[in-house]
């Protein structure tokens, strides 16, 4: 992990890099410091990754570029434009696995291999949505999880698109799959099994 001190720094730390990690954390709050050891933890034995790390209280130019207003939350960026965001505190194995799942999204493309555009859209207490996210996971498939919950437009759009209410609702590639239908989804993706 590199610490950056300052925007400025922090673009030119990401320049020319595919995907970066930045952590802004608090030092000296527990929940910053339990982010920062298990990302530090989860990072050891992962190969390739550019994973940056600023303090707020000492930097104050990133965390309003980002649009960033809690800490701890780790940031993945391509291209200077933030992909992704985790807030709060996980546990190491869950940012190994992101770790991991970006450098394998990573290797694949440099051997030519392409995936499709995965959208899920989902709710937070939505049973068959966590095991939909959880089997994507599992097969190593990138996605973009939208709550529904909190964009109304977004619902509304699905519903408009889809003729249904219900989540999950998975987009692959412009077709939206309805439900945890794995049959049409492993089709889709290639997915055996």
């Amino acid at each position: 992990m590199k610490e950056v001190k300052s925007l400025t720094e922090l673009k030119k730390a990401i320049t020319g890099q595919e995907k970066s990690f930045l952590l802004l954390y608090k030092r000296g709050s527990d929940i910053s410091e339990c982010a920062f050891t298990n990302i530090q933890s989860a990072s050891k034995d992962v190969k390739g990754l550019n994973l940056l790390y600023t303090d707020v209280l000492a930097v104050r130019d990133i965390h309003p570029y980002y649009q960033i207003t809690s800490v701890p939350t780790l940031i993945e960026l391509s291209d200077k434009s933030v992909k992704n965001l985790w807030k709060g505190c996980q546990d190491a194995q869950f940012y190994k696995d992101v770790f991991n799942e970006t450098i394998y999204f990573q290797e694949a493309k440099q051997k030519g291999e392409s995936q499709k555009q995965v959208t899920v859209y989902s709710t937070p207490t939505c049973t068959w949505c966590n095991t939909l996210k959880t089997y994507l996971r599992k097969n190593r498939i990138m996605f973009t999880d939208i709550d529904i919950s909190r964009d109304q437009h977004t619902a509304d759009e699905l519903v408009r698109r889809s003729a249904q209410t219900g989540v999950p609702q998975t987009e692959i590639d412009g077709e939206i799959v309805v439900g945890f239908n794995k049959a049409r989804i492993n089709e889709l993706l290639s997915i055996k099994g």
